[in-house]
């Protein structure tokens, strides 16, 4: 069973770290802001469809975790920015490592990633991409 008051204190901590305010939030996750305060200072519990649309729009925040405060913020595994936060020069560093028509195993092969790669997509905030496929 979920702690209303310990579940606003770690909804808190998601506000801190994405330097928010429930304002915000709400206006991201296109959710009532009375009801994102009455979740901060304990007096309600979260809904599914609100815990739905804070692992939606956070990939850094595990279920887990937000729900019964087990587990790691932000996640260990999701620590990547997210892809609608990510700079131009952000992602002109990463294609800058994949150049075009070469093998993506050779770019695996050079990193941390010990499979072959099919394909790599990058998405920009204007909503364009760019795919690199083997």
């Amino acid at each position: 069973m979920v702690n209303s008051t310990d579940f606003g204190i770690r909804l808190q901590k998601i506000l801190d770290y994405y330097n928010i305010s429930a304002a915000e939030l709400s206006n991201q996750i296109k959710f009532n802001r009375s009801t994102i305060s009455h979740l901060l200072s304990g007096r309600n519990k979260p809904s599914l469809d609100f815990v739905m649309r804070i692992l939606q729009k956070y990939p850094e925040v595990e279920l887990y975790w937000l729900l019964n405060g087990k587990g790691s913020f932000p996640s260990i595994t999701k620590n990547l920015a997210p892809i609608d936060t990510m700079t131009t020069s952000q992602a002109t560093k990463i294609e800058s490592i994949l150049p075009s028509n070469k093998h993506l195993t050779e770019v695996a092969s050079n990193s941390l990633i010990n499979t072959d790669v099919d394909q790599i997509v990058i998405f920009f905030k204007d909503g364009t991409f760019k795919s690199y496929k083997n």
